[in-house]
């Protein structure tokens, strides 16, 4: 696996045409989830990737403090191999981006209810009672550096 890490601005078109793709397929098609998923954070932010002979294996954006949170966050996390480890890595390279890149000791998520126990593995606690987000159950999760 090759991991990629970038900022907006230094992806080529190609690149980001592919991170659209995926992300699109990912969270509108197979969650069945109309909602505006390309949006303004995706200019302030790194995009973290993981890429394997066919493309895009992993994905997430670490988005910069005061942009959706007043702490970095880490969002739109897919793996489009399933139950491979694929989720935990690339959500430990969205950290290490948030503390290397960004210099930040916390992260701020809304992460899908389902998914809580990945995210508690990787160190994150719960914040909030569910709610419901574009149809989709939701909690809020911090992550703190130890």
């Amino acid at each position: 696996m090759q991991l990629t890490v970038k900022r907006f601005e230094e992806l080529s078109a190609a690149e980001l045409y592919e991170i659209y793709r995926v992300r699109v397929a990912v969270f509108v098609v197979e969650q069945h989830c109309a909602y505006q998923e390309v949006d303004e954070a995706d200019r302030h932010c790194w995009h973290v990737s993981l890429h394997d002979e066919n493309g895009i294996a992993a994905y997430c954006r670490v988005i910069d403090p005061g942009i959706t949170f007043p702490e970095a966050s880490i969002g739109r996390v897919l793996a489009t191999h399933r139950w491979q480890g694929l989720g935990t890595r690339i959500v430990r390279e969205g950290l290490k981006v948030a503390q290397e890149r960004m210099h930040v000791d916390t992260v701020h998520i809304e992460a899908q209810t389902y998914a809580r126990k990945l995210y508690e593995h990787l160190g994150f606690t719960q914040v909030s009672d569910e709610f419901l987000e574009d149809g989709i159950p939701h909690i809020g999760m911090i992550w703190q550096a130890q």
